[in-house]
Formats: structure tokens, C-alpha cells, sequence
């Protein structure tokens, strides 16, 4: 199937089910390759730029077992509430945890992109503001105790569970909650490969 793009070689370096789920969605052609990268970043990094330098550290890592002509593309989302970074939880309390906080407010999800191909790179993010309903403790509980959580940003994905009946709206990219902001990935993806 031709695409809108022009024709490259396109890598998809994670792992998220998720994510491989969106590209194939929106008809693109491509290969996954993942790499173990230690999500560190320094410590006075602003929050709203954790995910970037998260995905460009993923991008780099990778790019450096690929073809130059490649696009490697990369994403990394975080769940931010109050100036806090909620990642993927360490246990089952740690998820019921962040569930409780969660409950009952708005939080952003931010998720950044980086594309890189050979020598050039670029990196964009964008935000979802996701609004939670007041969930009780055995709605929470049932949640992680049915649902795969523990790779998940927040604790919970926006397609299934607490997701279908806790979210009551949003404001923004549906799939950037899912990890990936297909639309606005396609459009830099546009600019990135006409330079």
C-alpha cells in the first residue's frame, strides 16, 4: 500500500503493544527495534521536558544500530499532577497509590517524540488534559487486580477499565494518552523528511 509519506524506512523503537497498535492503525509501514536505555534524566530537568529528553535518549541509542537513511522514531509519555511525574507504578500498591491520587482530578499526559535520521534529529511533545471522576477504593482495586497496569504511565490506559468508565473528558490528542500523537507524529514527520 502506498502511504501519503514518502517512501523511507520507518523504525519504531519501543516496545508498547500500544504504540506498534497506532502505526499500524494509521497505514504506515515500518520495523520495530528496541534497545534497553536506563530512563535517567538529570535531576533539574522541568518536568514538562522529562519525555523528550526520554525519547531522544531512546532515538539515539537505537539510531546508532541502523541505517542512515532510516527514520528512527521513539516516544516516551509521562502522567504529571501538581508538578509531580507519576511513571509506570513499581508494584500493586504503588499503582492502587497513584489511582487515588488521580481520582477525582485533572492531570496532563505528556508524551515526547523524537525522530532522528542519520546525523538529524527532532524532538516535539505534545499534552492531553485527562479528567478523572471520583473512583472508590473497590473500583480501583478491581482495576489492577484485571488489568495488565504495571507498564503503564499512571497506572492505567485510557482504552480499557478505569480508562472507559473513570475518564469523563478530555482536551486534546486521544492517542497521546494511548502514547503516541499520531497526528501531530504524521505532520512532523511531513516537515522532517521534505528538509
Amino acid at each position: 500500500m502506498k502511504h501519503l509519506l514518502p517512501e523511507v524506512k520507518l523504525i519504531l523503537g519501543s516496545k508498547s503493544p500500544r504504540r506498534k497498535y497506532i502505526l499500524e492503525q494509521a497505514g504506515f509501514q515500518f520495523e520495530v527495534l528496541t534497545k534497553d536505555v536506563e530512563e535517567v534524566y538529570p535531576p533539574e530537568t522541568p518536568v514538562r521536558e522529562v519525555p523528550e529528553y526520554l525519547a531522544k535518549l531512546k532515538a539515539e541509542a537505537i539510531a546508532k544500530d541502523t541505517p542512515k537513511d532510516a527514520v528512527v522514531i521513539t516516544s516516551d509519555t509521562i502522567v504529571l499532577l501538581d508538578g509531580v511525574i507519576y511513571g509506570k507504578p513499581a508494584g500493586k500498591a504503588d499503582a492502587i497509590r497513584i489511582l487515588q491520587i488521580l481520582s477525582g482530578n485533572m492531570h496532563e499526559v505528556i508524551t515526547g517524540v523524537c525522530l532522528v535520521q542519520g546525523e538529524r534529529s527532532l524532538t516535539f511533545s505534545e499534552t492531553t488534559k485527562v479528567y478523572f471522576d471520583v473512583l472508590n477504593d473497590d473500583e480501583i482495586e478491581w482495576y489492577v487486580d484485571n488489568f495488565e497496569v504495571m507498564d503503564k504511565a499512571g497506572a492505567y490506559a485510557v482504552q480499557e477499565g478505569i480508562g472507559l468508565i473513570g475518564i469523563t473528558g478530555m482536551d486534546g490528542d486521544y492517542f497521546n494518552v494511548m502514547g503516541l500523537p499520531m497526528n501531530r507524529l504524521y505532520r512532523e514527520l511531513q516537515v522532517f523528511m521534505e528538509e
